[in-house]
């Protein structure tokens, strides 16, 4: 690809990780290296032609554009201000690209301290599904200068089919972080709404359709709703209730910012946090709607 000023890094390759860095070995045109505590992931990878980098200071190394996709900010900033971190090894030019959720403040003073090395670090969280990252078909909120997001537009484009610009650096965790807390609080309703249509007599498959036809359609209501809540499954490696909170809290954190009174958010976390107590913590977050569905 040309766009591209050179080699990309990846780290981070847990359940959205690995088919992100998949789509950009096999899309980009130029070489890839990555770097996770897991060899799993990159072994499988290796047969694209991903290179294992032992280190995140190799990965910083070999690579024009880095990107991160961790399980939270707190982890990114960690890996970052290592001693051995991203950080230290960074040369000027080159471009972080934080894929995961973070708070917004952390965001923008990583996004000084990068700068204060010459680099660039910037914030592209991704939504939807681990099968949307498959297929190359996520959401990305990018929070970038103008120029920086024309260069790194095209290689969000490779496992993106919606790629936004939110504005400066910060302004894409924004977005992210209020989107999940919207799809938090429609999973409560959803769950709430299943449990009150099942135990007043109506056949829960038939509710869901019939959502669906009216004005309370929506995606969670079809993915969420349907194959998840509907179905009871709710299985490990996907969005964990864990996860969930997590992200949620970044929301509330905002809202306190923005003297915001957000009690739908914060219900939304009080059964999240119910379902992590109940030793449900690991499992996909939609499992709420089981202690929403328990008779008391």
């Amino acid at each position: 690809m040309s766009s591209a000023p050179g080699g990309l890094g990846f780290i981070g390759l847990g359940v959205m990780g690995e088919p992100i860095c998949r789509n950009l070995a096999l899309k980009a045109g130029v070489s890839v290296s990555a770097y996770d505590r897991d060899a799993a992931p990159l072994a499988r990878l290796a047969a694209l032609g991903v290179r294992a980098a032992d280190s995140v200071k190799a990965v910083a190394e070999q690579a024009d554009i880095v990107f991160l996709s961790l399980p939270s900010g707190e982890v990114v900033a960690e890996l970052a201000r290592a001693a051995d971190g991203l950080l230290a090894a960074v040369r000027r030019g080159q471009i972080v690209v934080d894929l995961g959720t973070s708070p917004v403040e952390l965001t923008r003073q990583l996004a000084r301290e990068f700068a204060g090395r010459g680099a660039s670090f910037v914030d592209a969280p991704v939504a939807r599904t681990r099968a949307a990252a498959e297929a190359g078909t996520l959401s990305v909120m990018a929070g970038a200068d103008a120029e920086i997001f024309r260069q790194l537009r095209p290689l969000l484009g490779m496992f993106a089919s919606d790629v936004t610009h939110c504005g400066a650096v910060g302004c894409g965790q924004v977005v992210k972080i209020l989107n999940n807390m919207v799809l938090f609080e429609t999973v409560v309703a959803l769950s709430e709404a299943h449990a009150i249509g099942t135990r007043s007599g109506v056949d829960p498959q038939l509710l869901f359709d019939t959502l669906s036809k009216g004005s309370a359609d929506s995606f969670a209501l079809r993915n969420h709703g349907m194959k998840s809540i509907l179905t009871g499954q709710f299985p490990e490696r996907a969005f964990s209730a864990e996860y969930a909170r997590k992200d949620l809290s970044y929301a509330l954190r905002l809202a306190q910012e923005s003297a915001v009174d957000a009690s739908g958010a914060r219900n939304a976390d009080g059964w999240l946090r119910q379902a992590i107590e109940a030793g449900d913590g690991e499992l996909y977050f939609p499992v709420i709607s089981r202690l929403i569905g328990r008779k008391h």
